[in-house]
């Protein structure tokens, strides 16, 4: 809803974003042919970047902040299908509409690029096609990952996930959640009562470390890897 109120009332301008398209030079491993494609924008937290059903026009890249895509059930509840941090690309739809909602966790600034535009492109540059079938690769895996979480115990999914959030920075021992509990739980099917008292377990067998509610020391890796299994 943002993204398209944005474009309507002339704030972005899908031609100037397009004007950035060129080949990638010297340098830019670090960014990408995608990523030059488009044009960044702030994201307020809690903000709508597009909503289900909306025309999926546009892909998107977090520079900063985070983001959750997800789906209102008919019963009211709320399911978080994925979680996006820097350098992640989102908004990759098999249709011409959004399957799901997607919102900013925290302040957040995202390149907005014209997916036509990168249609286009793809069509007369290898090396952008194949960065798009990779990052649709990707997003295939992760969704199947996703969907084995379900069959898990509330242990294994809670374990699953400190090894997903962990392994975005590769190394890192660490792992800073810009998300809520809520949120947590949203995204494994679970209650946030669920989710913390797992959280509090995993703690008590030395699995895990929480000094605060986002961040999480992982102690032993290999104990949480067993339930992952």
């Amino acid at each position: 809803m943002l993204t398209q109120t944005t474009i309507r009332t002339g704030s972005f301008n899908p031609t100037v974003a397009q004007a950035h398209i060129r080949p990638p030079q010297d340098g830019d491993d670090q960014v990408g042919a995608i990523e030059l494609m488009g044009t960044a924008m702030p994201f307020a937290r809690n903000a709508e970047i597009y909503g289900e059903n909306e025309p999926a026009d546009y892909l998107y890249k977090v520079v900063s902040g985070a983001v959750r895509t997800y789906k209102v059930l008919v019963d009211g509840r709320r399911q978080i299908g994925a979680f996006y941090l820097p350098g992640d690309i989102f908004g990759l739809e098999s249709g011409a509409e959004h399957s799901c909602s997607a919102e900013a966790i925290t302040d957040s600034r995202i390149v907005v690029i014209k997916r036509s535009a990168v249609v286009a492109l793809a069509a007369r540059d290898n090396q952008v096609a194949q960065e798009m079938w990779a990052l649709t690769t990707r997003e295939l895996q992760r969704m199947q990952a996703h969907v084995l979480v379900f069959i898990k115990s509330a242990q294994e999914r809670v374990a699953s996930f400190l090894l997903e959030m962990a392994d975005r920075v590769p190394g890192a021992s660490v792992v800073e959640l810009p998300m809520s509990r809520q949120d947590v739980a949203d995204y494994l099917g679970l209650t946030i009562e669920t989710v913390s008292r797992t959280l509090t377990q995993l703690e008590r067998s030395s699995a895990i470390e929480v000094p605060t509610s986002r961040r999480i020391l992982l102690r032993n890796r290999p104990a949480l890897n067993r339930l992952n299994s």
